[in-house]
């Protein structure tokens, strides 16, 4: 992804994005449980606080900022997300945010959801 791009990335609502997340999953025979799953496992939100994300249109950037709590297995993930390695990604927003394109990814592919979270 073009630096000049982050700003953007930065400023979206995880509201929009969301429904994306969720249609790739289910397309596949995945569930909104099993989204909201990695969601929670990657940042520590729960479903009551993440609601609040939602419905306060929270952008990317807060999103991670106040995560309660990242997940340290994160650094476990691994591999290419729209032709960027995520491992190599400087930018911490913008590598959290590859993180769990390339999880929801992992789920739309059918992996397990043991292999997903790094268990």
């Amino acid at each position: 992804m073009d630096p000049k791009n982050y700003p953007r990335v930065y400023k979206m609502s995880v509201a929009t994005v969301y429904p994306h997340y969720l249609s790739k999953a289910e397309k596949k025979g995945r569930t909104q449980q099993e989204v909201n799953e990695i969601i929670f496992w990657l940042t520590g939100y729960d479903e009551v606080s993440f609601r609040e994300i939602l419905d306060n249109q929270t952008d990317f950037e807060r999103f991670f900022l106040e995560a309660p709590q990242f997940n340290p297995k994160a650094s476990k993930i691994t591999g290419v997300i729209c032709g960027d390695r995520v491992e190599e990604i400087e930018d911490e927003i913008i590598q959290k945010v590859r993180y769990l394109d390339k999880l929801i990814d992992e789920l739309a592919k059918g992996k397990s959801m043991d292999k997903i979270l790094r268990n």
